[in-house]
C-alpha cells in the first residue's frame, strides 16, 4: 500500500487529522462496497465502529495506492 503527495497534503488538514491510518488500512483490505469510477479509480467504503461513520478512500486504477480518505457523512448504500 502506497501513498500521493495528494493524500499524505490531504492529511495534514484539520478536518482529515483524526482519521487514523489503521481505519484507512482496514477498509484498503476490508471495504464493504467498491465503485469503479469513470477515471480507473475504485471508491471503497467501509464501516468503523468506533466512530460510527463510513471511511470512504480513493484507490488509483492499479489498485496500490490510495489517492484521498475521508469521513463519508452522507454515505448510504442506495447511493451506490
Amino acid at each position: 500500500m502506497k501513498f500521493t503527495q495528494y493524500f499524505l497534503h490531504t492529511r495534514e488538514r484539520d478536518d482529515r487529522k483524526d482519521i487514523k491510518l489503521e481505519w484507512i488500512t482496514y477498509v484498503f483490505y476490508n471495504y464493504e462496497f467498491e465503485v469503479i469510477q469513470k477515471d480507473g479509480r475504485f471508491k471503497r467504503w467501509a464501516y468503523i465502529k468506533e466512530i460510527d461513520k463510513y471511511l470512504r478512500i480513493i484507490v488509483l486504477e492499479y489498485e496500490l495506492t490510495i489517492h484521498n480518505a475521508f469521513l463519508d457523512r452522507t454515505f448510504k448504500i442506495k447511493n451506490l
